[in-house]
């Protein structure tokens, strides 16, 4: 594969590897000793690798359980939950080390005590915890993490806070891609040697005067996605608990698969309509520079994985479903809009004034559909749109997706589809204007049903079923 643009061959002699893992990938003490494993073995192989860690899985909610107690004024609630947090990396810093912690995670562990407790102690004085500060206790379950697994490994630790810079959008940081390309070429690369190991976090990031801040939801996979592209890693493989992205929510589907490769626009869709997937804008940055990036099982390492990449697709005429509800179906009708000009604006106009944003849409010569989710405010929209039409609310409903790139361009997908539905009523259709995404809107009860039959019909029994071959093994 050609190094992408910027890459770190010139400077390295070879592009380092980015493995991200996540929460559950981390959760005790027998999962770290298994990601050392896995780390150590593709160290092994030649070529840096750059770890990027999640905290311990759950760790994060006990520091956010933590400032919510404090912002409350329980000064006790707060010092509790975040005495039972240091307890429990104490545990696993324990069977680590058979009971003999390393000085430097000893000395994490204290200098977290020593941070926090009167960040906590002035949060719960002021019955206010600012964004700033939040982020400041928010992050340190990634330090905590990341110190205890470089240890372990006996490997360079490197802080992501004097690297991955941001904004001072506390809570939601934006990074700041060319200051985070500089900062790591400076910082990381002269310790990936090859073979060598530098463990880091995810998640979290710094600002110009060097507060600490965090990137918010997916935020290690956004991460771990800045890190490669800056650095021109070889590829980003993000480790879960699943053996790749499936072609269904294996809850509704027990027979869903891996699929082998997933094209960026497909994992897209996949996401904003409820699939369980890499939330396909984290990891933007590398896919743009052609850095292949990978989801796979830490707990089976050699299994099977998904490659997600922009430059194809997964060429298949349906790749995976997806399922998102409940939602509602507000239907606004009057015979005006025949022949009219303008009504169709004065209806999104309304939307827009009131921040709603809408999902599906379907028109016909006097109605629109939307869909909205549960958090909009119907009752508000209804009374404004009543006042120049009449106006109909249908709850309880939910969206059935069907993704996949050849789905347009495929006959027989739409029969094929009705068919497997035959006695589930539709009450709204849409075809995604990017040509990829067919849905339908039932009834929020019959939506696993729907799951099962078009999965059975697409990836089962079906001339058009694509086929489930094994995803990804590792070469």
């Amino acid at each position: 594969m050609n190094a992408p643009s910027g890459g770190a061959t010139s400077l390295l002699g070879a592009m380092p590897l980015v493995m991200k893992f996540g929460g559950s990938s981390v959760a005790d003490a027998e999962r770290l000793r298994n990601v050392a494993e896995l780390v150590k073995a593709k160290a092994a192989r030649g070529g840096g690798v750059l770890v990027v860690l999640s905290a311990l899985g759950g760790a994060t909610d006990g520091l956010v359980a933590a400032g919510r107690a404090a912002s409350k004024g329980d000064e006790s609630g707060a010092f509790a939950a975040l005495e039972a947090l240091m307890k429990r990396h104490e545990r696993v810093a324990a069977e680590l080390f058979d009971g003999k912690l390393p000085d430097f995670a000893s000395q994490a562990l204290e200098q977290a005590r020593a941070e926090l407790l009167p960040l906590l102690r002035g949060a719960a004085l002021l019955k206010e915890l600012p964004p700033r500060s939040a982020d400041l206790l928010y992050g340190r379950g990634e330090i905590l993490s990341s110190t205890l697994l470089a240890a372990y490994l006996g490997v360079a630790w490197a802080d992501a806070r004097g690297f991955l810079k941001t904004d001072s959008r506390f809570g939601e940081a934006r990074p700041m891609p060319e200051a985070i390309r500089a900062a790591a070429r400076e910082k990381l690369l002269p310790l990936l040697a090859a073979g060598s190991i530098v463990v880091t976090q995810g998640y979290i990031g710094s600002d110009a005067s060097g507060a600490a801040t965090t990137l918010g939801r997916g935020g290690s996979d956004y991460s771990a996605s800045l890190l490669g592209a800056a650095l021109g890693a070889c590829e980003i493989q993000i480790w879960t608990d699943v053996e790749g992205i499936l072609s269904c929510d294996p809850r509704v589907v027990p027979e869903a698969h891996p699929i082998e490769v997933l094209g960026y626009d497909e994992a897209a869709e996949l996401a904003a309509f409820g699939a369980k997937v890499l939330h396909p804008a984290t990891i933007l940055p590398a896919v743009e520079l052609g850095i292949p990036v990978t989801v796979r099982n830490s707990m089976v390492s050699e299994g099977r994985f998904t490659t997600i990449s922009r430059a194809s697709g997964s060429g298949r005429p349906v790749t995976a479903l997806a399922s998102r509800g409940p939602v509602s179906v507000l239907t606004v009708r009057d015979p005006r809009m025949l022949g009219g000009a303008g009504f169709l604006a004065r209806i999104f106009e309304v939307f827009g004034r009131l921040g709603v944003s809408v999902d599906l849409v379907s028109t016909s010569e006097v109605s629109v559909s939307v869909t909205l989710d549960p958090g909009a405010p119907t009752a508000q929209l209804e009374a404004e749109l009543s006042q120049f039409a009449s106006v109909r609310v249908d709850t309880g409903k939910a969206i059935v997706a069907l993704v996949g790139e050849e789905l347009k361009r495929t006959k027989g997908v739409a029969g094929m589809a009705f068919g497997a539905m035959r006695d589930i009523n539709v009450e709204m259709i849409s075809l995604g204007s990017n040509e990829i995404n067919l849905s339908f809107v039932v009834d929020g009860d019959r939506a696993s049903e729907a799951l099962r039959r078009l999965h059975a019909a697409f990836f089962e029994s079906s001339p058009l079923a694509a086929t489930t071959a094994p995803a990804g093994a590792e070469p």
